[in-house]
Formats: C-alpha cells, structure tokens, sequence
C-alpha cells in the first residue's frame, strides 16, 4: 500500500495524499483499536465533503456526502468496493477493514451550505457506504451533518443498513419540521443463514425493520430498499413474498426492488464466496452476467413485476425508482409555528 510519507509536509507529502485521497483531503492519522480488532481508521481532514454526481450515473440525485470510504458491513457483493483500488487498497478485505474517515465532515458541511453558490439542492448520504456502519458509533459524525443541513433547511435523504440511525431520531424528527427528508432501510431478504455469508457485518433483516418500524412511530415515513435481490438465492417467488410480507407489517412507505449488479472489484468479490459456499451456481451466474455487470432486463422485469404485484397485495404504497420517498412527519396536536425557511421539494 502506498500509505507512507502521508504527513501533508512538502511536495512529495501532499503528491502522495492527491495520490490516495485526492486533492480535498489531508490524511492526519492511521492507527488501530482494540474496541475495533482487525479494523483499521485512517482519519482525514477533507477540504470538501459535497460531492456533485456525474450526470451519466442517472441517479435520481445530484449531490451526496460520504463520511467514510470502506465499510465494516463487508457486503461481499458492495458495489463500492471499487474505489477503494483508487486509494492502492485491496478491494476484498481491505474494503471491510481499511476504513477512511473524514473527520471534519460536519464542520465543512456547515461551511458548504452556508457558501452563496450553494443552491440548496436535495443531498443524498449512504449512497456509497454506510453512513451508519460502525465506525459511526465511534466518531459520531452524522449528528452534525444532520443538523448542519436541519440549520440550513436542505432537504436531504439517507439509505442505510444501519440500526444506528434510531440513535438520532430526535434529530430526523426536528430536520422533518423544516424541510424535506427522505429515509430508507435496505432490506433484500429475510434469510438468516444467506444473510451471516453474505452481508456479515450488518444488523439483522428483523433489527432493520425494526428501524422502519420505529421511524413509522415517529411520525418518519421509511421506505424499504429491497436490495439486492440475489439470483438463485432470494429470488424464489416464495422468499420475495415473505420479504415483501415482513416489509408491509413494519409499515414501510413504499418497496424497491434492486436485483444483484456485479461492477469490477465487486464481481470478483463476489464470485468468490459463491465458489466457496455456492459453487453449483457459479456457471449459472457465468451465463446470467455474461453481458457485463447487470441481469439481464427480462429478468430485471420480473423480479420488478412480483415485488409491485406483492406490495399491492400487502398494501404498501406505489414503489419509487428513487433511493428515498418523500415524507412528512405526523403534525402534533399543536403544530409549531411556521419554520421561517422557504420550504423545498425533494422529489
């Protein structure tokens, strides 16, 4: 790994951390934690932490925040894992346990929105890792985020595997009086032994749904990202009807199915751990991604198909192509007075 000389001092210093980083961030310190074994925190100081979306990419948003780049919940088929090859580190077990953390992430996004070229535009978090993996308990960056953009009434929107988001719910429920926001929780399947494989280092299926629950409570509308939808693995009519059940009875807004992409770095991942636990499915896969990293669209379709189908039957909302549904809190019986910001649309 290229990971010496990363002091920021002279050329060759700050050379290495463009190298690494990019232009935006000075890397302070590398160092691992008992409380965290096998894992290790390289902090950074980020000069910019709002990033613009390619509009190639055609996601439904056009800026996002990222506090961290690696994730400890060690999907083994994370598209992200990807970037970590951009910083010389291993895509595999490095993307699980080399995690960079930008430190000062709050207090530049504070600086970023209050910025007059700053158009107050929708910001999308847990786009690429999770927000709320579990380096967050430790460096709890996601409460001066949310309250940075709750200061400055921007809509914004966050998908996460986490249960730890439940910690700043009293933060969601006050960023909701004043402007828009949208949640949703990642649920793709419910079975138990699939999900110790293949997301390993992520709460359980129910302790997720258990958070769309308690955010329904709160007046927090959550919709439920079903993803991904394994071939061969979750997608047998009789798995999706179950999940989809589990989804309604939390009280999920709405349900997006996701099938499996396989991108580089994910795909050899990914490939792998189906050789080592599922190899009878390894030509199967061959064939079904033979054109690159998505399933074909006629299977795409019918995955697409039985989940609405299902969700109709269960009584959840019309699905949405985005990552998160707009929502509104629960008004109390003495709504507050007005917030003073002009309010925005998310979607």
């Amino acid at each position: 790994m290229r990971w010496e000389n990363l002091t920021g001092e002279g050329e060759h210093g700050r050379a290495a951390e463009a190298a690494l980083f990019g232009a935006d961030a000075v890397v302070t310190r590398t160092f691992d934690t008992p409380e965290f074994r096998g894992i290790t925190f390289h902090e950074v100081r980020a000069r910019s932490v709002l990033n613009r979306v390619p509009g190639a990419s055609r996601m439904p948003f056009e800026w996002t925040v990222n506090p961290y780049r690696g994730c400890t919940h060690a999907c083994v088929y994370c598209f992200a894992r990807k970037t970590h090859s951009y910083l010389d580190l291993d895509t595999g077990i490095g993307f699980d346990s080399q995690i960079v953390v930008k430190v000062n992430a709050p207090e530049v996004l504070r600086r970023q929105l209050a910025s007059r070229r700053w158009q107050g535009d929708h910001v999308a978090m847990g786009t690429n890792v999770d927000c709320y993996q579990r380096a967050e308990g430790r460096y709890r960056l996601m409460p001066g985020i949310i309250s940075a953009l709750t200061e400055h009434a921007n809509p914004f929107s966050i998908l996460t595997k986490g249960t730890l988001i439940l910690r700043d719910l009293e933060l969601l429920v006050r960023a909701a009086e004043v402007t828009d926001i949208g949640i949703s929780v990642s649920v793709g399947f419910l079975d138990t032994e699939l999900w110790r494989t293949v997301e390993p280092g992520t709460p359980a299926p129910e302790r997720r749904l258990d958070v769309v629950r308690a955010l329904g409570e709160h007046g927090i509308g959550c919709g439920v990202l079903m993803a991904p939808v394994i071939p061969f693995l979750s997608d047998h009519p009789d798995r999706l009807r179950a999940t989809v059940r589990a989804i309604a009875a939390a009280g999920a807004t709405s349900v997006t199915p996701l099938v499996l992409h396989l991108r580089p770095g994910a795909r050899e991942w990914f490939m792998a751990w189906l050789g080592q636990h599922h190899p009878h499915l390894v030509r199967r896969y061959e064939r079904l991604y033979a054109e690159g990293a998505y399933a074909p669209k006629w299977y795409q379709r019918r995955i697409t198909r039985q989940v609405h189908e299902l969700a109709e039957e269960f009584g959840i909302g019309p699905t949405h192509p985005g990552l998160a549904r707009r929502i509104r809190p629960v008004q109390p019986a003495e709504p507050p007075a007005p917030a003073e910001p002009t309010q925005l649309t998310l979607l």
